[in-house]
């Protein structure tokens, strides 16, 4: 299946043309974004930007799901041109296994977010609850982040 999926047409064309720098390039935006609307969004919950109010923190959460969704398309079609030899690298499925935590830990944030955020905005504190889910979700981001890098450049040495 891994190699019928490396030889299909899709995946020599990410491989001879230009798919694999459009692939990059659009998930490297999947990463600045998720990054950057964690960061908005952690700093207010800590008590930055208070004139955002905590209830218009749900707007920006769509956003992190399509960067989301965006960065899980690109990053399988960069997973497409060499499927085998990723499947058998520990720092990629460290970085799965990152990505799907933090996509659990990100909807459950998304849940806090929308039940809490009325509260946090009557009583000018965000809950310890909260602050806990922002800060995992952070970290999880930043995880992956590092993670991908490493699959990037250390994997190399490995992955030819």
């Amino acid at each position: 299946m891994l190699e019928w999926l490396e030889t299909t047409a899709y995946a020599d064309w990410v491989r001879e043309s230009w798919g694999w720098p459009i692939a990059l390039a659009v998930h490297a935006f999947g990463v600045a974004t998720v990054i950057g609307l964690m960061a908005i969004i952690g700093m207010r919950l800590l008590g930055a930007f208070k004139s955002i109010p905590f209830a218009a923190l749900n707007k920006l959460i769509p956003l992190l799901w399509i960067a989301l969704i965006l960065q899980v398309v690109s990053g399988t079609t960069l997973w497409m041109t060499k499927p085998g030899k990723y499947m058998a690298d520990a720092m990629f499925d460290s970085k799965m296994v990152l990505v799907i935590i933090g996509a659990i830990i990100t909807w459950y944030f998304q849940v806090t977010v929308n039940r809490e955020a009325p509260v946090w905005e009557k009583e000018g504190t965000v809950s310890s609850r909260g602050v806990r889910f922002v800060a995992a979700t952070a970290l999880l981001w930043a995880a992956v982040t590092i993670a991908g890098r490493l699959t990037a450049y250390i994997s190399q040495l490995y992955i030819a």
